[in-house]
C-alpha cells in the first residue's frame, strides 16, 4: 500500500514531506508485491514487473494528488462527487497498466470472464481508496490543527486590541479632557448637555468593560459603539468634528470583528481633526461588493506621512493590532490599506468577507 500523502498546506515543511512519504509508501508496496510473487512461485526476474507496477502506482497517485488539490474550497457534496470520479478513473488506469505489465511476464495469463476484470478492479480500487483515505484524513487533520492555531492567535490579538482600547479609555489625558468638557458645560449652565455627556461617558466605559472583542457583531452594532465614542469627542471638538455614515442597507447586518473600527476612527480624529484649528470631516462608507464587505473611512485632513503610521520605526499599536486580527481571522481574504486621497485627506480601505448575521 502507498504511504499517506501529506496534503499541501500553508507551510513549506508539509509540502517537502510529501515526496519522502510517497516514496517510502510505494517502496513498501513494492516489497509486499515482490515477496507475494516469490511466494506464488514467480521467477526472480519478476522483480522487473514489481518495479514497473510500483512506478506506475507512484505516477498515478501523484497525478491523483494534483486533482485532489484542486477540489479544496468546493462544497462537500461537489468535492465528494468529483473525488469519486477521479478515483474511478485512476483505478481504471492503474488496473490497465497492472494487467498489461503483469501479463507481459506470463505467457498463459489472461482474463477469462467478467469476474476476472471485477477482481482486478476491486483489488486496485482497494489500494487507491486506502491511499485516498489517508490523503483526505491527513488533510482534514492538518486543517483542523491550523484552524485551532488561528483561533488561538485571533484570541490573543483580540485581547491585545481590548487592552489597547481600555488603555486609551482610561488614559488620564482622555479622561481629563472629557471631565473638563463636562465641567465647562456645568459652568456655562448647560446642565442638560453636561448630563448627556456624563451618560455617554458612562455608557462608553461600560461598553468597554462588557464587550467581548473575540466575538463578531453586526456592522450597525459596531457603529452604535462608535457613536458612544464619537459623542464624547463631539463635545470636545464641537463644530470642528463632522462625522457622517453612509451604510448600504444590504450590509447593515454584516458581521465584523468587535472593536475593529475604533482604532481607525481614533487615528482619523487624531490626524484630521485635532491638529487643525478648523477641524475636519470624517466619512464612513460601507458597500457590498460581490461577496465582500467594502468599507472606506475618508477624512479631509492634510493626509498622512510615514511618521503618522509608525512610532519609533514600528507600526503604531492600534494599526498593527488591527492588521494582525484581520490576518488571523480571514487569512488572505482581507485587505487593509491606508493611503492619501488625490482630493486631499486620507482613505482607509477595509475589505472583509461578507457574512450576514
Amino acid at each position: 500500500m502507498s504511504a499517506p500523502v501529506l496534503p499541501g498546506s500553508s507551510t513549506e515543511a508539509s509540502k517537502r514531506l510529501f515526496w519522502p512519504l510517497q516514496t517510502v509508501g510505494w517502496l513498501g508496496y513494492f516489497i509486499l508485491h515482490f515477496t507475494a510473487a516469490m511466494g506464488d512461485g514467480k521467477p526472480l526476474s519478476y522483480v522487473s514487473a514489481s518495479l514497473s507496477v510500483t512506478a506506475c502506482g507512484f505516477v498515478v497517485t501523484s497525478l491523483l494528488r494534483l486533482g485532489y488539490r484542486r477540489l479544496w474550497g468546493l462544497p462537500v457534496p461537489q468535492m465528494a462527487a468529483v473525488a469519486i470520479g477521479l478515483l474511478v478513473l485512476a483505478t481504471l488506469l492503474q488496473m490497465k497498466l497492472y494487467v498489461t505489465i503483469a501479463f507481459g511476464y506470463c505467457d498463459d495469463c489472461e482474463i477469462r470472464n467478467v469476474f476476472g476484470y471485477l477482481w482486478y478492479f476491486t483489488s486496485t480500487l482497494y489500494i487507491l481508496l486506502s491511499w485516498s483515505g489517508l490523503y483526505f484524513g491527513i488533510k482534514f487533520a492538518l486543517q483542523l490543527q491550523q484552524q485551532k492555531e488561528a483561533a488561538l492567535r485571533s484570541q490573543n490579538a483580540a485581547h491585545l486590541a481590548q487592552i489597547k482600547m481600555l488603555r486609551y479609555q482610561l488614559n488620564p489625558h482622555f479622561l481629563f479632557n472629557t471631565l473638563n468638557a463636562i465641567s465647562t458645560l456645568v459652568l456655562d449652565d448647560k446642565r442638560d448637555t453636561a448630563y448627556r455627556m456624563v451618560v455617554s461617558l458612562s455608557a462608553f466605559l461600560r461598553h468597554s468593560l462588557d464587550s467581548d472583542p473575540e466575538q463578531h457583531v453586526t456592522l450597525m452594532q459596531e457603529i452604535d459603539a462608535l457613536n458612544l465614542y464619537l459623542g464624547i469627542e463631539q463635545v470636545r471638538f464641537g463644530e470642528r468634528l463632522h462625522m457622517s455614515v453612509d451604510i448600504e442597507p444590504a450590509v447593515r447586518e454584516a458581521l465584523v470583528p468587535g472593536l475593529i473600527l475604533q482604532p481607525l476612527i481614533e487615528n482619523a480624529i487624531k490626524h484630521a481633526v485635532s491638529k487643525r484649528e478648523e477641524g475636519g470631516r470624517i466619512e464612513l462608507i460601507a458597500r457590498l461588493d460581490g461577496d465582500m464587505l467594502d468599507l472606506h473611512l475618508h477624512d479631509d485632513g492634510p493626509g498622512l506621512v510615514e511618521a503618522d503610521l509608525t512610532a519609533n520605526g514600528h507600526p503604531r499599536v492600534g494599526l498593527a493590532n488591527t492588521r494582525e486580527r484581520l490576518r488571523v481571522l480571514y487569512g488572505e481574504r482581507q485587505h487593509l490599506e491606508i493611503r492619501n486621497r488625490v482630493s486631499g485627506g486620507a482613505d482607509v480601505h477595509l475589505r472583509l468577507p461578507f457574512t450576514a448575521a
